[in-house]
C-alpha cells in the first residue's frame, strides 16, 4: 500500500514542477531567450527540477535573454551568458539542455505505451521481455534521442552557422553520449523504484497514471542529470558541445 505521506509529497512535487514551468514560461513571454529553443528547454527542465530550475533560470538563464544578448552583440561583445556564467554552471546548462529533450521524450513515450499497450509489444514486451518496463525504455530512448538531437540541432546550427546536414551531424555527436549517460541514471533509479521500493517494499505496482510514478520520474531525471554532468563537462571541454 502506498503511504499517504508519499502520495501527498508526490502531488505537491508535481504541482511545484508545473508552477515553476509556468513562472518561467510567463517570464520568457515577457523577456524571451536569445535562442528560441531555450524557451522550451527551461520550462521542460522545471517540470522535474522545479526550485532548482527556477534558481538556474533566474541566476544564469536570464543572462541569455534576448534583451541582454542583442545589445552586447551589437557592440561586438560576447553575450553575458558567455562572460558571466562560470564553467560548472555552463556544464549544468548543457546537461539540462539534454535533459529537457529526454524529459519530453520520456513523458510522451510513457503515456503512449500506457494508452496503447501495443507500442510496448512492438518493442519486445511479451516476446523479449516479461516486464513491460524494459520495452517502454526502448521507446523512451528513441523518442528522447529524437528530441535531444532536435534541441541540439537548433542550438548548434545557428551558433556555428552550419548547413542543415552539418548541423544534424554535429547535433548527433553532441547528444549521443550525453543522452545515453542521462538515460542510464534515469533508468537506474526507475529500476530501483519499480522493482524494489514499490514492488518489494510497498507491495504495489508503480503505474503511469499515478502521482507517485511521475514523482519517481522527477527524481529519476535528477539522477540522469547527475550521471550526464561529467559527460557534458568532457564534451564542452573538447568543443563537441557549445558553451551555454
Amino acid at each position: 500500500m502506498i503511504p499517504t505521506w508519499l502520495h501527498w509529497i508526490s502531488v505537491l512535487s508535481l504541482l511545484a514542477g508545473a508552477l515553476s514551468a509556468l513562472v518561467i514560461a510567463i517570464d520568457e513571454k515577457r523577456d524571451p531567450q536569445h535562442m528560441w529553443i531555450m524557451n522550451i528547454v527551461w520550462p521542460a527542465v522545471a517540470l522535474f527540477a522545479h526550485v532548482l530550475a527556477l534558481w538556474g533560470y533566474f541566476t544564469y538563464g536570464k543572462l541569455a535573454a534576448h534583451s541582454r544578448a542583442h545589445p552586447a552583440m551589437e557592440r561586438g561583445e560576447e553575450m553575458p551568458s558567455k562572460t558571466q556564467t562560470p564553467f560548472p554552471a555552463m556544464v549544468a546548462k548543457g546537461a539540462a539542455h539534454c535533459g529537457s529533450g529526454c524529459a519530453l521524450g520520456d513523458i510522451i513515450a510513457e503515456w503512449l505505451a500506457f494508452a496503447v499497450p501495443a507500442n510496448a509489444v512492438w518493442f519486445g514486451w511479451q516476446s523479449l521481455f516479461a516486464e513491460k518496463i524494459f520495452a517502454v525504455w526502448i521507446l523512451d530512448f528513441i523518442l528522447a534521442f529524437l528530441f535531444g538531437v532536435a534541441f541540439q540541432y537548433f542550438t548548434i546550427k545557428p551558433m556555428r552557422d552550419l548547413s542543415p546536414v552539418q548541423g544534424l551531424v554535429q547535433a548527433v555527436k553532441a547528444d549521443a553520449l550525453s543522452l545515453t549517460a542521462w538515460q542510464v541514471g534515469m533508468y537506474g533509479f526507475m529500476a530501483v523504484a519499480h522493482f524494489w521500493i514499490f514492488k518489494h517494499v510497498l507491495g504495489v505496482k508503480l503505474e503511469v497514471p499515478t502521482p507517485e510514478f511521475w514523482f519517481m520520474m522527477q527524481i529519476a531525471m535528477l539522477c540522469g542529470f547527475a550521471t550526464s554532468y561529467p559527460v557534458n563537462w568532457w564534451l564542452i571541454r573538447k568543443g563537441v558541445k557549445e558553451k551555454m
